[in-house]
């Protein structure tokens, strides 16, 4: 079974899915597309909205909860290190940050250009991930009130105390819809979470309209509840277009952002192609060092030398030695990793044994 394969299989069994689920939603890359991938993405140019921060973040957490499984090895700690130094660096020289404005708040403020005095409203988020979360902060900048619901409650009361709104029950959330002026729905489920009938319903015993946010991906509006009559309905497609209006603006911005990537992207190759060597590399300075060792013990007892300061002298003398002869070769063969000759990297594999003895 190859890497891919196995991936896959984990990646089934953790989240519940059939393996067929993933033939025509992975999206595998290798090599250098990987360093480019992420690098944009540390850079916020990957991002539904370009330059917002959260991303940064994730990838920062990422590493760190691998590092705490011990699931990272040297090449990933590498990669992850430069990725977010060059984001980091990306930032701080463009600004690309400064002034982006993400989906959450584009959305509230579609809704305060559609709804008369929003914060007298009724305002229903479902929803605590992310997405919700960038909703919650922007009403709440706004001063604005609104209930906050998911399928636990408990999730529901923890968001509330750490991003705002005020928890309630998904039950009564869900059976309260005909009170609800503003509706705002980021989160996720394999099926329409808000639908035609119970919208319509709602719909019956109410005078005034209802407006619908989706930033759910996929959605989970019934994208028929846009027919009914007086309500008023966005996803996220739309207010995704909002936003890039807003970003073409900034486009400078984002050709410096990635004149900066093309930069450093040699860089982090180079550096990904001499971790792929480190090991042989360590692994012939182990082994001469072994058989130095070795045979100084073998000098020693011959000499019948016992006195340590001479012994330390000698044990010295010999490091020297294998140093002197050996870091020229070795500082080379990095070079050579470094510059794509995988035929020098494939001479010293052989030469050494290296695959036999790892």
């Amino acid at each position: 079974m190859s890497d891919l394969e196995r991936i896959k299989k984990t990646w089934a069994s953790v989240a519940g899915l059939e393996q067929n689920a993933f033939k025509e939603n992975l999206e595998v890359s290798q090599g250098t597309e990987v360093y480019h991938h992420l690098l944009k993405l540390t850079s916020g140019l990957d991002s539904l909205v370009v330059g917002e921060e959260q991303i940064l973040g994730q990838v920062k957490e990422s590493i760190n909860a691998a590092r705490q499984l011990q699931a990272a090895g040297n090449r990933l700690n590498t990669l992850f290190e430069k990725a977010i130094r060059v984001g980091t660096r990306v930032r701080h020289s463009t600004g690309i940050s400064r002034g982006s404005i993400s989906i959450g708040s584009m959305a509230v403020k579609l809704a305060e250009e559609n709804i008369d005095d929003l914060k007298s409203k009724y305002i229903l988020l479902i929803g605590t991930g992310e997405a919700a979360s960038l909703v919650a902060k922007s009403l709440k900048r706004r001063g604005t009130n609104f209930f906050v619901t998911s399928r636990t409650f408990e999730r529901s009361q923890a968001f509330a105390q750490t991003v705002g709104g005020k928890p309630i029950k998904f039950e009564e959330a869900m059976s309260n819809f005909k009170s609800i002026d503003v509706l705002f729905v980021a989160t996720i489920a394999p099926y329409f979470l808000v639908t035609y009938e119970r919208v319509q319903g709602a719909m019956e015993s109410r005078k005034n309209g209802m407006l619908i946010m989706d930033l759910s991906n996929p959605r989970t509006v019934d994208e028929r509840v846009a027919t009914i009559k007086k309500i008023k309905m966005m996803n996220l497609d739309q207010i995704a277009e909002m936003v890039d209006k807003n970003m073409r603006t900034r486009i400078g911005v984002v050709s410096s952002a990635e004149k900066i990537i093309n930069e450093e992207l040699p860089v982090v190759e180079a550096a990904m192609k001499r971790v792929e060597i480190e090991p042989i590399v360590n692994n012939v300075f182990k082994e001469i060092d072994q058989a130095r060792i070795k045979e100084l013990k073998k000098a020693l007892q011959m000499l019948g030398e016992t006195d340590e300061e001479k012994i330390r002298i000698i044990d010295q003398l010999t490091q020297a030695i294998v140093e002197d002869i050996m870091s020229i070769p070795m500082n080379n063969l990095r070079k050579a990793s470094e510059q794509g000759d995988s035929e020098i990297v494939r001479t010293v594999t052989k030469l050494f044994d290296y695959k036999t003895r790892e």
